[in-house]
């Protein structure tokens, strides 16, 4: 049967899947395509995704999937032995999807935002303080998250699953990890659990270093703490 294939990022939101399917033990292929930064690359994804965007999953069969939260508890669900999600009608379903789709929508959303912010009608000029006030928007919203929980060893419970994979990775783009921190202590223990996590260390080290930032700032854009900085 031919291989998944995997059109993602190193350094970007593709990472959490490309976690999952480590876990679980998936062969894939992957196609290397930072579409922020390389006309080229968003050339490669449009056939499979026309808004160019990673990350865009391909099954076997041709079916095409992307979004990642959608992909992540499409991929926990299909194999429900990993224990990487709840399943329908256990408990903590119904705060693993509230939280899935959150993460998604209010925090990694935003990020669509610093490459142009004139996406938002914003000048080119005030990009700077508009990354700022994502930043502060991204950090309000991982406090709101943080106090609206009670993690045990993982955020759901002493279970590792596919929502801990997503915080672990998106935390670590801007306003990055320091703030995070900051913003999320309870959190914060987690994703650092996550960043140990055995099975992972060479994935993380290849794909995603914790001193690689997918956005990383400059004086200019950003009042946030250097990437490189952990909880």
């Amino acid at each position: 049967m031919p291989a998944l294939v995997v059109y993602g990022a190193r350094g970007s939101g593709s990472i959490a899947v490309e976690a999952a399917l480590t876990l679980l033990g998936l062969p894939y292929e992957l196609v290397e395509a930072p579409t922020w930064r390389q006309a080229e690359a968003r050339a490669r994804v449009q056939p499979v995704n026309p808004l160019a965007q990673v990350p865009a999953l391909v099954f076997p069969g041709g079916e095409v999937m992307t979004e990642s939260a959608a992909i992540l508890i499409h991929l926990a669900d299909a194999h429900p032995g990993s224990g990487l999600a709840p399943r329908p009608g256990e408990a903590g379903r119904a705060q693993f999807l509230r939280w899935m789709v959150y993460v998604s929508s209010a925090i990694y959303a935003l990020h669509w935002i610093k490459p142009d912010v004139r996406r938002i009608g914003a000048p080119p000029e005030l990009r700077a303080a508009v990354v700022d006030a994502v930043h502060d928007r991204i950090a309000s919203c991982w406090k709101h998250m943080d106090q609206q929980l009670a993690p045990a060893a993982y955020l759901l419970g002493e279970r590792l699953t596919v929502l801990d994979l997503y915080v672990a990775v998106v935390s670590r783009f801007g306003p990055w990890r320091r703030r995070f921190c900051e913003a999320a202590p309870a959190m914060a223990r987690v994703v650092q659990r996550v960043d140990a996590e055995p099975r992972l260390q060479s994935f993380w080290a290849r794909r995603f270093p914790l001193d690689e930032g997918m956005d990383a700032p400059s004086p200019s854009l950003s009042r946030a703490s250097d990437p490189k900085e952990t909880c």
